[in-house]
């Protein structure tokens, strides 16, 4: 692998979601509302889909919300992490659960009909090679269905952190670099062979009575930052709080909430040439997950 596709520490990942799994459903809401929007779109398509695959399954909350939409008969759930896998199968255990990374699929090609993935492929390091290896193992006719964080996201944070840290030498930065630009998006899916490929955009304010409380989400989710070349120094007990009061100053509402923005790209397209889908609206909602 070049340097150029080696962002994320894979390892690392793993790591923070086998620490994440046992308390995930405490954090989940921002994957339960963008999962839901995302398999509600499933409702727009005629077709089903007897055998599908969902990548990096988490606790399992796509299969919860899933349900009997598309007319999946058996499904496949791949994670990457053993200890999220464990959950998974504890709330699913009809579906097929197996140990696997996003970018180097183990199933054999033309299987599944439906490919399905929530807020994971933000992660992957070789997204046009995943995005090959998704289109190989879908049938003729096939529909790829995902969501992913957007490059965009915690513009709040970042800003507070990069504040804070202002007067510090050298160093990286504190949150990951993701796909921010919907024709980028596009353009891997056409390379990656898929026909008819739609990519919109959802922004979702998150509303938190305090920013620390974005920070425990993040972490309990295994969704703090990855990047290799990410800043390895702790963050100082001062400079948390210098970018935890910047934060608060220059984003509270009249209530004293903060909000917490999320770039979310929707994923679709066909291994085969379809109609195209309807975007979804935006929306916002707050860390119980309640809309507003």
């Amino acid at each position: 692998m070049s340097d150029s596709m080696d962002v994320f520490d894979r390892d690392l990942i793993r790591c923070r979601r086998k620490r994440a799994a046992a308390a995930f459903v405490a954090h989940d809401f921002l994957f339960r509302e963008v999962g839901g929007r995302l398999v509600s779109r499933l409702e727009d398509i005629r077709q089903r889909f007897p055998i599908a695959l969902e990548l990096g399954c988490r606790t399992g909350v796509l299969a919860e919300l899933v349900g009997d939409r598309g007319g999946i008969e058996c499904l496949v759930r791949s994670e990457l992490s053993e200890a999220m896998a464990q959950q998974a199968v504890a709330q699913w255990p009809s579906a097929l659960t197996v140990i696997a990374d996003e970018e180097q699929l183990p199933f054999r090609a033309g299987l599944f009909d439906l490919v399905m993935s929530n807020l994971v492929l933000h992660w992957v390091n070789d997204l046009p090679g995943t995005l090959v290896q998704a289109h190989r193992v879908l049938k003729p006719d096939g529909l790829f269905l995902a969501s992913m964080v957007g490059g965009h996201s915690l513009s709040e944070l970042r800003t507070a952190l990069a504040v804070a840290e202002s007067a510090e030498v050298g160093g990286g930065a504190r949150i990951a670099p993701f796909i921010a630009d919907v024709s980028t998006a596009g353009t891997l899916l056409q390379r990656a062979g898929f026909a008819m490929q739609v990519v919109d955009c959802d922004t979702i304010t998150v509303l938190y009575t305090d920013p620390m409380h974005l920070l425990r989400d993040l972490r309990g989710t295994g969704e703090s930052n990855a990047a290799r070349k990410r800043r390895r120094t702790p963050l100082r007990r001062g400079i948390l709080q210098a970018a935890l009061d910047h934060y608060r100053i220059v984003h509270k509402d009249s209530e004293g909430r903060v909000p917490a923005t999320f770039q979310i790209l929707y994923l679709t397209a066909w291994a085969t040439e379809r109609s195209q889908p309807q975007k979804r609206p935006h929306g916002c909602i707050d860390n119980k997950g309640h809309t507003g």
